[in-house]
């Protein structure tokens, strides 16, 4: 059997193993592994095996994902997402849909020091919510608005998922943190622009909010000055090559530490709480890069990605036409799977691929980011929504009928970063 052959009969094998709910990590592992003993002998299978978790894990760089996970964890217990929403409510609430409006501007705000998804969309759900019920938002606008807000914790830096993409690929972080930042405030705005179309033809979706001074917004600003500087700390730092991406993320960790000494809400059982979710986070996400890892060396041996790139490419077809194609096979996944499978499972097929077709790399990563972004809240995975749902007990398909004008919102912004890649490109280029 030829060893591309063997290659497609392991990515169905995982596929099925993903779809079973069998750990990420864990499925990677076994198909790499088994895969590669089947094609080049379990001797040199057992010697992967043994090299790989040392190699893995002795660099330094996966230290980065810890740390910024545990910069988000003291963040959230120190109530900063309060603060950030309070602040920005007090711009939007009196407008229709304001509410929903500052919910995703907190969103995107405590992206810039969470970088999770999940995260970002539990954590101002408990907080939006009870305020957009108690002036009768429609729970479709209220539910969706959080839930695709969320999304928005993937793309603005930090983001775990394009620290993933620049360890498969080999890229530049501290280039990808940069190239996601515009994107993301874009996307907080197409977002803003959705709510405000909705609100207009429907004003009952979302009515208008208290009003406030210029004292009580002046108020709340200042209350969320932390927030700035730790943002302005790390992605600055990172941004001037003052830090590499691991220094920062070691300063953004012990800044949020500080922080929440300074708030005097940094308790014994708030600081183990956090050590526990950022090792248990942690854990989960080494896990992962250990079967990609395992994987990577499969993929190697039988030269799928190689072959794939070499035949795509010689299509006689236009380039922009094979990136459609991939964007439609990352949607379809979405609907299927979790975006750090999707990631951990295409990237390293597509990337040579995409490489040799001349677009840039670090454009890809947002490409990526963004797309699989849309996974967090397409049926029937779409994880946010069951976490909004755990929160709000609101119906799901209440749920995914708010989300739908958010998923119009996300073809077109990434019609905008294909047309223009600009966008993603023109913060790294300065760097």
């Amino acid at each position: 059997m030829e060893p591309t052959t063997i290659g497609l009969i392991g990515i169905i094998v995982l596929i099925v193993l993903l779809l079973s709910r069998m750990h990420i990590g864990l499925a990677m592992g076994m198909v790499g592994f088994a895969g590669f003993a089947y094609v080049a002998g379990w001797d040199a299978a057992l010697g992967v095996l043994t090299t790989v978790p040392y190699t893995t894990f002795a660099s330094d760089s996966l230290s980065v994902i810890p740390l910024f996970v545990l910069m988000g964890a003291f963040a959230f217990s120190c109530g900063m997402s309060e603060d950030l929403y309070a602040a920005v409510r007090t711009i939007f609430a009196n407008l229709r849909g304001g509410l929903a409006m500052a919910t995703v501007a907190a969103c995107a705000c405590f992206a810039a020091i969470s970088g999770s998804s999940i995260a970002t969309a539990a954590t101002l759900g408990k907080v939006a919510m009870p305020e957009m019920r108690k002036y009768n938002y429609a729970e479709s606008l209220a539910c969706g608005a959080i839930a695709a807000g969320g999304c928005i914790g993937i793309l603005i830096p930090p983001s775990v998922i394009l620290l993933i993409y620049g360890i498969l690929t080999e890229q530049s972080i501290g280039k990808l943190f940069a190239a996601g930042l515009i994107p993301g405030i874009m996307q907080a705005a197409f977002y803003i622009v959705t709510i405000y179309i909705l609100t207009r033809r429907n004003p009952n979706l979302g009515p208008p909010g208290p009003s406030s001074t210029s004292k009580e917004k002046m108020v709340s600003f200042l209350r969320t000055w932390d927030v700035i500087a730790l943002f302005l700390m790390v992605i600055g730092g990172l941004y001037a090559g003052i830090f590499t991406p691991t220094e920062a993320a070691g300063v953004g960790a012990f800044g949020a530490f500080c922080f929440a000494l300074l708030r005097r809400r940094m308790s014994w059982t708030s600081f183990t709480e956090s050590l526990g979710t950022t090792v248990a986070t942690a854990g989960m996400l080494f896990t992962i890069v250990l079967g990609a890892m395992i994987l990577g060396y499969f993929f190697s041996v039988t030269r799928l990605p190689v072959e794939f790139a070499g035949f795509v490419s010689s299509l006689p077809v236009n380039r922009y036409v094979i990136i459609l194609c991939i964007i439609v096979v990352y949607m379809i996944l979405g609907c299927l799977m979790d975006s750090l499978a999707i990631v951990l499972l295409t990237v390293p097929v597509f990337f040579p691929l995409v490489v040799q077709l001349g677009f840039d790399p670090i454009w890809f990563g947002v490409i990526v980011t963004r797309v699989t972004e849309m996974g967090m809240i397409t049926p029937p995975v779409g994880m946010n929504v069951y976490v909004i749902h755990g929160i709000t007990k609101v119906p799901m398909p209440t749920i995914f009928k708010g989300i739908g004008p958010f998923l119009v919102a996300d073809v077109l912004q990434v019609a905008v970063l294909i047309a223009l890649p600009q966008v993603s490109t023109f913060l790294p280029s300065l760097m």
